[in-house]
């Protein structure tokens, strides 16, 4: 007697897990590059090419209106550089500047971050007085200032009235040794608001049951600090030391409006002068090495940092 034949036909077999499970990884595969892509394209036009075509100019000797085109020259343009006596004054400036910025800005924010986070009347209103330079424009508080410190300005009149006219004041912004103090006197001013606000966001996000457990334990204000707050802004501390040390290293729109690189260059930093030399002296070969020069000490710094501040446990 003839056996049925089994239907066998595709309609009546079910899919595998195994083979629903590999299309699902293709599909969200797809969907990741589909949401990868823009940031990609970003990054390569906006960071990879300037890179590499930075570095294919500062081996020629292009300008930036010149008849001629550009020719190779080597590294003629790295060995004008580092003989160059205005380039490591410009060094030291800006090595000047973020030594005393990084830890006065950061050291201050999180003075103010602490303050403000105590549970008091109208604390909207300080956080918004602190926070209010950073929404002003850099240009506008720049030239603000630039009034400010001169020799009839407000911080000489200040000065006088608190010392009872004992101390005159001088032209700050003329001056080469408090050209750059009042610099950086004003950029902290401008720029603490906004790494108070992310040393907030740190301090908030630290459990207040430890700050019970400790104050049941007998801590003083200082170790709830030191054995809570400070262990708990881990992440928050690296991110600012990493953000206000590049902010600090590139320097320019203060000294661009303010004194312009001087007095007797007190104050020029290095991007001030791959700026200049790219485009007030269209020396576009040589400003396109200060860059490059300039991005490797930025690089450098922020890996010492980042391998200073890992996490080691």
């Amino acid at each position: 007697m003839s056996q049925p034949i089994a239907n066998t036909s595709s309609a009546n077999i079910e899919p595998s897990p195994r083979g629903s499970l590999r299309r699902t990884h293709r599909a969200e595969a797809r969907a990741a590059r589909t949401f990868v892509m823009p940031a990609l394209v970003l990054i390569v036009v906006f960071f990879f090419v300037p890179v590499l075509l930075g570095f294919v100019l500062s081996l020629t000797n292009a300008r930036l209106t010149s008849p001629q085109g550009p020719q190779f020259v080597g590294l003629d343009n790295f060995t004008r550089l580092f003989s160059d006596p205005l380039f490591w004054k410009s060094l030291r400036n800006t090595v000047y500047f973020g030594a005393v910025v990084v830890p006065l800005q950061s050291g201050f924010a999180l003075g103010l971050a602490l303050l403000i986070n105590a549970r008091i009347r109208g604390i909207n209103v300080y956080r918004t007085v602190y926070f209010l330079p950073v929404v002003t424009s850099i240009v506008v508080v720049s030239i603000l200032w630039t009034f400010m410190y001169q020799r009839d300005g407000l911080v000489n009149h200040m000065l006088q009235a608190v010392s009872f006219n004992l101390i005159q004041g001088t032209d700050w912004l003329n001056n080469p040794s408090t050209a750059m103090p009042a610099i950086i006197f004003m950029s902290i001013w401008q720029a603490v608001g906004f790494h108070m606000v992310i040393w907030l966001a740190g301090l908030q996000t630290i459990p207040g049951d430890l700050y019970e457990a400790a104050e049941l334990d007998g801590a003083s204000t200082w170790q709830r600090f030191k054995y809570v707050t400070w262990p708990g802004l881990r992440a928050t501390r690296s991110f600012i030391l990493v953000t206000i040390t590049i902010a600090a290293l590139s320097l320019f729109a203060q000294i661009k409006i303010m004194t312009n690189g001087g007095p007797l260059d007190s104050t020029s930093t290095v991007v001030f002068q791959s700026v200049r030399a790219g485009y007030e002296q269209q020396q576009t070969a040589y400003a396109s090495a200060i860059s490059l020069v300039f991005f490797v000490l930025v690089l450098t710094v922020s890996l010492v940092q980042r391998f200073l501040t890992r996490d080691k446990d």
